[in-house]
């Protein structure tokens, strides 16, 4: 067995993955922040020149990758605002491919559930 993955190599892991869904939809990256509980982990332009925070989170499975903390969310939102920026949410679960309970190792295959990018509405309710 190897080593296994510490949380900060987890979330890598996930930005990784959220980078390439965001490059194929045509979005611009204007900064990337990848160390653990720093948000927002990528700030992009679309074709419009309209800003983007992205919140990525790594969870492990069987936990919901698509909840967060929504208390803490409303006030990423008003900062998000203060910026004219529109905020995405993704969420990635993690899990081993063998077994569910066993951590995911270094260069070894793993389980991941993606359910795409979620656009949060920054509007005040």
């Amino acid at each position: 067995m190897g080593k296994p993955l510490t949380n900060q190599e987890l979330h890598n892991l996930a930005m990784n993955h959220v980078g390439k869904d965001l490059e194929q939809r045509g979005f611009e990256f204007i900064a990337v922040n990848s160390k653990l509980k720093k948000h927002p982990q990528f700030v992009c332009i679309d074709k419009n020149k309209q800003y983007y925070f992205v919140i990525v989170r790594a969870v492990i499975l069987p936990d919901n990758p698509n909840n967060y903390d929504v208390v803490w969310m409303e006030s990423f939102k008003k900062h998000a605002r203060k910026n004219n920026a529109k905020v995405l949410y993704a969420g990635v679960g993690l899990a081993n491919v063998n077994n569910k309970k066993l951590p995911i190792y270094l260069n070894e295959e793993y389980l991941m559930e993606y359910n795409g990018i979620q656009v949060l509405e920054t509007n005040l309710n």
